[in-house]
Protein backbone atom coordinates (compact mmCIF):
# COMPACT_ATOMS: atom_id res chain seq x y z
CA UNK A 1 0.00 0.00 0.00
CA UNK A 2 1.03 3.52 -0.89
CA UNK A 3 0.40 5.16 2.73
CA UNK A 4 2.84 5.24 4.84
CA UNK A 5 2.27 6.20 8.84
CA UNK A 6 5.07 8.76 9.84
CA UNK A 7 6.14 8.56 13.29
CA UNK A 8 5.63 12.59 14.59
CA UNK A 9 1.69 12.85 14.14
CA UNK A 10 1.89 14.24 11.06
CA UNK A 11 -1.16 13.09 7.81
CA UNK A 12 0.07 9.58 6.43
CA UNK A 13 2.21 9.90 2.91
CA UNK A 14 0.37 9.06 -0.31
CA UNK A 15 1.95 8.28 -3.57
CA UNK A 16 1.61 11.02 -6.59
CA UNK A 17 -1.51 8.82 -8.30
CA UNK A 18 -3.37 8.89 -5.09
CA UNK A 19 -3.27 12.45 -4.92
CA UNK A 20 -6.32 13.26 -7.46
CA UNK A 21 -8.50 10.64 -5.68
CA UNK A 22 -7.44 12.24 -2.55
CA UNK A 23 -8.63 15.85 -3.42
CA UNK A 24 -11.66 14.75 -4.79
CA UNK A 25 -12.98 12.33 -1.99
CA UNK A 26 -12.15 15.77 0.49
CA UNK A 27 -13.67 17.66 -2.00
CA UNK A 28 -17.64 15.52 -2.55
CA UNK A 29 -17.04 15.56 1.43
CA UNK A 30 -17.49 19.00 1.64
CA UNK A 31 -19.90 19.30 -1.22
CA UNK A 32 -22.21 16.50 0.91
CA UNK A 33 -22.00 18.40 4.07
CA UNK A 34 -23.06 21.55 2.31
CA UNK A 35 -26.25 19.45 0.46
CA UNK A 36 -26.78 18.71 4.21
CA UNK A 37 -27.14 22.33 5.55
CA UNK A 38 -29.08 22.92 1.92
CA UNK A 39 -31.50 20.51 2.56
CA UNK A 40 -31.80 21.55 6.44
CA UNK A 41 -33.17 25.00 5.19
CA UNK A 42 -35.27 23.70 2.71
CA UNK A 43 -36.75 21.77 5.64
CA UNK A 44 -37.03 24.88 7.72
CA UNK A 45 -38.81 26.57 4.95
CA UNK A 46 -41.35 24.05 4.18
CA UNK A 47 -42.11 24.15 8.43
CA UNK A 48 -42.58 27.91 7.81
CA UNK A 49 -44.79 27.67 4.86
CA UNK A 50 -46.73 25.25 6.03
CA UNK A 51 -47.44 27.56 9.02
CA UNK A 52 -48.04 30.68 7.01
CA UNK A 53 -51.15 28.82 5.52
CA UNK A 54 -52.11 27.87 9.19
CA UNK A 55 -52.09 31.21 10.11
CA UNK A 56 -53.70 32.62 7.50
CA UNK A 57 -56.43 30.29 7.56
CA UNK A 58 -57.17 30.99 11.19
CA UNK A 59 -56.80 34.69 10.82
CA UNK A 60 -59.38 34.35 8.30
CA UNK A 61 -61.77 32.44 11.07
CA UNK A 62 -61.00 34.74 13.77
CA UNK A 63 -63.65 36.30 14.57
CA UNK A 64 -65.76 33.23 14.32
CA UNK A 65 -63.23 31.13 15.92
CA UNK A 66 -63.31 34.06 19.32
CA UNK A 67 -67.12 34.31 19.06
CA UNK A 68 -67.59 30.28 19.22
CA UNK A 69 -64.99 29.80 22.00
CA UNK A 70 -67.08 32.09 24.24
CA UNK A 71 -66.20 31.57 27.80
CA UNK A 72 -64.72 28.30 27.18
CA UNK A 73 -61.63 28.26 29.78
CA UNK A 74 -60.42 25.07 28.39
CA UNK A 75 -60.76 25.95 24.76
CA UNK A 76 -58.82 29.18 25.36
CA UNK A 77 -55.93 26.72 27.47
CA UNK A 78 -55.97 24.66 24.12
CA UNK A 79 -55.19 28.13 21.89
CA UNK A 80 -52.73 29.46 24.11
CA UNK A 81 -50.64 26.13 23.88
CA UNK A 82 -51.15 25.91 20.22
CA UNK A 83 -50.19 29.35 19.67
CA UNK A 84 -47.26 29.20 22.20
CA UNK A 85 -45.45 25.50 20.54
CA UNK A 86 -46.29 27.39 17.16
CA UNK A 87 -44.09 30.28 18.13
CA UNK A 88 -41.17 27.79 19.35
CA UNK A 89 -41.52 25.76 16.26
CA UNK A 90 -41.04 29.01 14.19
CA UNK A 91 -38.38 30.21 16.49
CA UNK A 92 -36.13 27.00 15.63
CA UNK A 93 -37.12 27.05 11.89
CA UNK A 94 -35.87 30.49 12.04
CA UNK A 95 -32.77 29.56 14.05
CA UNK A 96 -31.65 27.25 11.02
CA UNK A 97 -31.62 29.80 8.45
CA UNK A 98 -29.38 31.88 10.77
CA UNK A 99 -25.77 31.65 9.34
CA UNK A 100 -23.47 29.98 12.13
CA UNK A 101 -19.96 31.12 11.11
CA UNK A 102 -17.31 28.90 13.33
CA UNK A 103 -14.09 31.75 14.09
CA UNK A 104 -12.83 29.62 17.09
CA UNK A 105 -10.50 27.98 14.53
CA UNK A 106 -6.66 28.74 12.74
CA UNK A 107 -7.52 30.48 9.44
CA UNK A 108 -8.37 28.64 6.26
CA UNK A 109 -7.88 29.57 2.73
CA UNK A 110 -11.04 27.90 1.94
CA UNK A 111 -13.27 29.48 4.37
CA UNK A 112 -14.64 32.87 2.84
CA UNK A 113 -14.84 34.57 5.83
CA UNK A 114 -11.18 34.21 6.47
CA UNK A 115 -10.36 35.00 3.06
CA UNK A 116 -11.15 38.38 2.91
CA UNK A 117 -9.80 39.01 7.11
CA UNK A 118 -7.17 37.33 7.69
CA UNK A 119 -4.79 37.33 5.05
CA UNK A 120 -4.50 40.93 3.74
CA UNK A 121 -4.88 42.02 0.28
CA UNK A 122 -5.79 39.90 -2.91
CA UNK A 123 -1.85 39.17 -3.64
CA UNK A 124 -1.01 38.31 -0.26
CA UNK A 125 -4.22 35.98 -0.33
CA UNK A 126 -3.02 34.24 -3.58
CA UNK A 127 -0.29 33.56 -2.76
CA UNK A 128 -1.12 32.08 0.48
CA UNK A 129 -3.50 30.30 -1.48
CA UNK A 130 -0.97 28.91 -3.58
CA UNK A 131 1.38 27.90 -1.38
CA UNK A 132 -1.49 25.96 0.53
CA UNK A 133 -2.61 24.50 -2.66
CA UNK A 134 0.97 23.01 -3.61
CA UNK A 135 1.78 21.81 -0.34
CA UNK A 136 -0.71 18.95 -0.05
CA UNK A 137 -0.22 18.19 4.11
CA UNK A 138 -1.50 21.81 4.94
CA UNK A 139 -4.19 21.72 1.76
CA UNK A 140 -5.48 18.42 3.20
CA UNK A 141 -5.20 19.89 6.99
CA UNK A 142 -7.12 23.07 5.69
CA UNK A 143 -9.89 20.78 4.04
CA UNK A 144 -10.01 18.53 6.74
CA UNK A 145 -10.68 21.17 8.98
CA UNK A 146 -13.14 22.72 6.58
CA UNK A 147 -15.66 18.92 7.03
CA UNK A 148 -15.63 19.17 10.43
CA UNK A 149 -16.61 22.95 10.47
CA UNK A 150 -19.61 22.32 7.98
CA UNK A 151 -20.50 19.18 9.69
CA UNK A 152 -20.85 20.73 12.93
CA UNK A 153 -22.91 23.18 11.14
CA UNK A 154 -24.90 20.75 9.52
CA UNK A 155 -25.42 19.27 12.98
CA UNK A 156 -27.07 21.99 14.55
CA UNK A 157 -28.89 23.17 11.38
CA UNK A 158 -30.53 19.80 11.63
CA UNK A 159 -30.66 19.66 15.69
CA UNK A 160 -32.80 23.31 15.07
CA UNK A 161 -34.84 21.48 12.65
CA UNK A 162 -36.02 18.46 14.46
CA UNK A 163 -36.93 20.75 17.24
CA UNK A 164 -39.07 22.97 15.04
CA UNK A 165 -40.86 19.53 13.80
CA UNK A 166 -41.14 18.20 17.18
CA UNK A 167 -43.18 21.59 18.50
CA UNK A 168 -45.28 21.20 14.83
CA UNK A 169 -46.35 17.82 16.14
CA UNK A 170 -47.13 19.25 19.50
CA UNK A 171 -49.04 22.14 17.74
CA UNK A 172 -51.29 19.95 14.80
CA UNK A 173 -52.12 17.61 18.16
CA UNK A 174 -53.45 20.45 19.87
CA UNK A 175 -54.73 22.05 17.04
CA UNK A 176 -57.09 18.69 16.28
CA UNK A 177 -58.03 18.72 20.16
CA UNK A 178 -59.56 22.15 19.52
CA UNK A 179 -61.33 21.24 16.53
CA UNK A 180 -62.25 18.05 18.29
CA UNK A 181 -63.87 20.45 21.16
CA UNK A 182 -65.72 22.37 17.95
CA UNK A 183 -67.10 18.98 16.45
CA UNK A 184 -68.29 17.94 20.12
CA UNK A 185 -69.76 21.37 21.40
CA UNK A 186 -71.28 22.65 18.31
CA UNK A 187 -72.35 19.45 16.50
CA UNK A 188 -73.74 17.51 19.59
Amino acid sequence: MAIEKEHDNKFPKISGDQTEDLTYHYWYTIQYFVGLIKSSELKAGLILSFYGIILNFIYQNIERTLEYAGNQIFLFILFGLWFLSTLISIYFSIRSFIPRIERNYDPNVFFFGDIISKYGNIKDFSRVFYTTSIRGEKRYDQLGQQIFINAKIAATKFKNVNLSLRFLAISLVLLLLVIFNYVVVVLI
